[in-house]
């Protein structure tokens, strides 16, 4: 088995707020891969005395170990107990009920000796290659579904994040874990796994650069770092023409990939 995670920060002077790991037990019974994207809030008042990289390392500190660790868990109670820890952590000096308090995207997949359970919350995206190489890309599209005018200031997307209409992320409510997309696929089924934020996405959701097979076999052949340094480059280039549009320039952007 071949397990390979790479990041790069969008800004070298500001920490990189994605968080990912995967575990493979020595046993050779199973692994599990874990990848967050944390939330970047607006400057001002997020009812939170901590960064959002403390949250992500502790969010997905708690989902590597009871992912790893509790195979009689759904991914789902994973999440929900991984929220439900971590926000125990600062409810005594922070309001969790602010809507930028420390959030991040959830990627998760879990492996056994004949099966592949999987969960995706908000806009990070897991690939599951087949042994025939075709790729099915698992996402959550709530955010994509919410019109853009709607999302035209940080007020405006804080009336839609975690509500029935928006969209959904890993924040402080365990019953989020509810709202998850989940799946399993047969292990014989499943060549590859990849997980990506949409920092390392945008090789194909914003630059079209290829489909979502095409971005397998990048990450096959040159590992996530590969991917990441071909995203870069499409980055810098669009940047050169002053085709960077609202969004930024480089962001936060990880991968993961394991093979069978």
């Amino acid at each position: 088995m071949r397990s390979e995670v790479a990041t790069l920060p969008g800004n070298p002077e500001r920490p990189n707020e994605d968080w990912a790991a995967a575990a493979l037990p020595a046993s050779g019974d199973g692994g599990t891969l874990v990848l967050l994207d944390g939330v970047t809030p607006p400057a001002g008042d997020v009812g939170c005395v901590h960064t959002v990289p403390w949250f992500t390392a502790r969010l997905g500190g708690a989902l590597t170990e009871l992912s790893a660790c509790q195979a009689d868990l759904t991914l789902s109670e994973i999440l929900a107990r991984a929220i439900r820890r971590t926000a125990q952590l600062h409810a005594d000096t922070c309001d969790l009920s602010h809507a930028r308090t420390p959030q991040a995207t959830v990627v998760l997949a879990r492996w056994g000796a004949d099966r592949v359970d999987h969960l995706v919350l908000s806009d990070s995206v897991l690939l599951i290659e087949a042994p025939d190489g075709s790729v099915r890309a698992v996402r959550d599209d709530r955010l994509d579904r919410v019109p853009r005018e709607a999302l035209r200031s940080h007020e405006a997307t804080d009336r839609l994040r975690n509500r029935e209409g928006g969209f959904f992320t890993a924040a402080a409510d365990p019953s989020v874990a509810e709202r998850a997309v989940t799946g399993t696929t047969p292990l014989a089924e499943v060549r590859a796994l990849a997980a990506l934020t949409d920092g390392a996405s945008r090789w194909v959701e914003r630059f079209g650069a290829g489909d979502w097979t095409e971005c397998a076999r990048v990450l096959a052949e040159e590992g996530p770092a590969g991917l990441l340094r071909r995203v870069r480059a499409l980055e810098t280039a669009a940047a050169e023409r002053g085709a960077t549009g609202r969004g930024k320039v480089h962001d936060d952007a990880t991968g993961v990939y394991v093979a069978f």
